[in-house]
């Protein structure tokens, strides 16, 4: 069971349809249906009578509504009491994208130490949607994201402010032959094999846009896999067995030392802006006085 479930299914109820709800919980209709469908799997019954239209719940489905709603009241009651008990020591919670919690977040936060004052820092990992959905859900005191307004626009709103606290930059790349040359390159009228990052995630979604359109007529691209872990990728380009595009932070040592190559054109890098984002009522002094630190740091005092 998971939380965001219940609240997919209490969107359903609300809205009346799969696509309104889907637009409300900022997913595909396709993957709001497969939560639905694991919703119902978990419970063993049907939620949702899916041959009438509109809409319609079963009599199970009607009688659940109000059950999860109290199961989603109870879950953030016992989420407040157990902060509450933890209070004596204050917390930050940094929500952040599993490549940034790899590769980004350690040095910046070494650095930073001294800012927290002593305060628990804790670092909560996953993939963007599900990360935005939390943070946005309150369950976290920052985001700390990949950021492209016009592909992530539900952080667009008045009540979340963010600063930019880093750079990166998205780059094509290839294990390489004993001779040093990239293993899987973009050649003239030959087949690029990719591992790529699935569709609906961030970089998916910015390759599509950016890159994949421009690559020349004649190269065929086989798509070989597809992971949501940059890590992942990162092991399999390594392993010799496709090329892909990722971050440059989390790939640093192994282009120093060889072992991987960046590719040229008509593969393209694209840069990108790291940024930190909160709530402008932030849940703790810890966590006001951070951001103040950190705007004295990177915008001074502005």
């Amino acid at each position: 069971m998971e939380l965001k479930w219940l609240k997919d299914y209490i969107a359903l109820v609300d809205h009346g349809s799969f696509s309104k709800a889907a637009e409300a919980r900022f997913v595909t209709q396709p993957a709001f249906s497969r939560r639905i469908r694991s919703l119902e799997n978990w419970l063993g019954v049907s939620l949702v009578d899916r041959d009438k239209y509109p809409t319609t719940l079963t009599p199970a489905g009607e009688a659940f509504a109000e059950h999860a709603r109290q199961l989603i009241s109870q879950t953030y009651a016992v989420r407040n009491q157990m902060r509450d008990i933890a209070a004596a020591r204050e917390q930050l919670v940094i929500v952040a994208q599993h490549a940034l919690a790899v590769s980004f977040f350690p040095p910046w936060m070494k650095t930073l130490e001294a800012l927290t004052n002593g305060a628990l820092v804790k670092v909560e990992s996953g993939n963007l949607h599900d990360n935005v959905e939390a943070f946005l859900s309150g369950n976290g005191d920052f985001l700390l994201c990949y950021a492209s307004e016009d592909i992530f626009s539900q952080l667009q709103r008045d009540d979340v402010e963010s600063m930019q606290v880093g750079v990166d930059e998205l780059v094509p790349v290839s294990a390489v032959d004993t001779d040093g040359e990239p293993v899987h390159a973009a050649t003239e009228g030959g087949v690029l094999k990719l591992l790529g990052h699935p569709g609906e995630s961030y970089f998916g979604r910015l390759l599509a846009r950016e890159c994949l359109p421009h690559l020349p007529a004649d190269l065929s691209v086989h798509l070989a896999c597809e992971n949501a872990l940059s890590e992942a990728l990162k092991s399999l380009v390594l392993s010799g067995y496709g090329m892909a595009w990722l971050p440059k932070s989390l790939i640093t040592k192994e282009l120093e030392h060889g072992e991987l190559v960046r590719l040229v054109p008509p593969l393209k890098s694209l840069d990108l802006s790291i940024r930190l984002y909160r709530l402008k009522k932030p849940a703790c002094d810890a966590a006001d006085q951070f951001w103040n630190y950190l705007q004295e740091l990177y915008n001074g005092g502005e």
